[in-house]
């Protein structure tokens, strides 16, 4: 569920800390108020992370936020999860403690948290000696970028590398998510980007990228198109 968001994901993430660069934060949680580096930002709560446990607990699940506001995103994650049965959205607590790096593992809960919600960021706050607090950003003012045709190679290659399951699955996903015309051709998918410009992914036969061109394409080049 959360590997269709990669590459689009990854860009956003670069977006959004150029917004807000590494400093000074505080947080209110009670007016949903996150300031740093002089941006002051309305934030939801997603969850908190043990680095002494290895476990995530939802902000939903936890007791001292209840049924507060702060805690709208993790509880539209729970009613995602029990929905299209996926146990790491809907578990009160996840044990990430058998991961070789479950640090690692709770940034990767957190990004995939993040695109499953098309949040415009993530945020991970060492809160505590061995409590992180994890958010994603609720605010207008957060820029959101666009479909980038010279950063498209890039973030599809280590977009398909993050979760390293569907390859096919990241480059359909950026697609839809900017909703934009593709089709499937075999092992090749292309697309056309703003400006007419064209895009070529092309698959090996173990369904991993290959490689990615671009370059001008007229709009009958995708006969019949597909937008996921």
């Amino acid at each position: 569920m959360a590997e269709p968001h990669a590459a689009w994901g990854m860009r956003q993430i670069e977006e959004f800390n150029e917004f807000l660069p590494i400093g000074p934060w505080t947080v209110n949680l009670d007016e949903r108020r996150y300031r740093q580096s002089g941006r002051e930002l309305r934030i939801s709560v997603l969850g908190s992370f043990d680095t002494a446990e290895g476990s995530w607990l939802w902000g939903w699940a936890n007791p001292g936020f209840g049924k507060l506001p702060v805690v709208a995103a993790a509880e539209a994650l729970r009613e995602f999860g029990e929905e299209h049965g996926v146990p790491e959205f809907a578990e009160e607590l996840v044990d990430l403690s058998s991961f070789a790096d479950p640090r690692y593992a709770a940034e990767m809960l957190a990004f995939g948290a993040m695109g499953v919600l098309r949040a415009d960021g993530y945020i991970g706050v060492q809160a505590n000696e061995t409590g992180r607090l994890y958010m994603v950003p609720d605010d207008p003012q957060v820029p959101v970028a666009g479909p980038d045709p010279v950063a498209l190679p890039r973030l599809l290659m280590n977009g398909a590398q993050f979760f390293n399951r569907s390859a096919f699955e990241v480059v359909a996903g950026y697609f839809h998510h900017f909703g934009l015309p593709w089709r499937q051709e075999g092992e090749t998918v292309r697309a056309e980007l703003p400006g007419g410009t064209g895009a070529t992914v092309q698959f090996d036969p173990q369904g991993r990228i290959s490689a990615v061109s671009m370059g001008a394409i007229g709009k009958e080049a995708l006969g019949d198109r597909a937008t996921g």
